[in-house]
């Protein structure tokens, strides 16, 4: 186990996982785009047709807590294998991403609006 857990850390963390339990045949770029949406869709459910209220005081319990953190840990999981299958290092591609939404939500149009950057003036 690293020391500290960099993204690069972690995604040989789960590969050694995979190649434990020889998964990797199963794992190709199209189950884990569909495996990323079943995942999300998972985590979905746990807040599906919740009140922001009801959402509040379930979070103040560490079941529910619980429940989306293996959510976002399983659509994080398959984020790192779909990378590592395709050949993109997602630490690069977060780097290269953020730049361009800065570029498309510059701070002085899109301060405090949730518009679309196409939508801004």
């Amino acid at each position: 186990m690293d020391d500290v857990d960099t993204l690069a850390s972690l995604q040989r963390r789960v590969l050694h996982f995979r190649q434990q339990r020889a998964w990797g045949p199963f794992h190709t770029p199209k189950n884990l785009a569909m495996a990323i949406g079943i995942e999300a869709a998972e985590l979905q459910e746990l807040f599906l047709w919740k009140k922001d209220d009801e959402i509040v005081e379930l979070l103040s319990g560490d079941s529910y807590k619980t429940r989306i953190q293996d959510e976002l840990a399983d659509i994080f999981i398959f984020l790192l294998y779909l990378g590592e299958a395709v050949g993109i290092d997602l630490s690069e591609a977060m780097k290269a991403k953020l730049i361009k939404n800065e570029e498309k939500y510059p701070v002085a149009k899109s301060f405090g609006n949730s518009k679309k950057y196409s939508e801004l003036e």
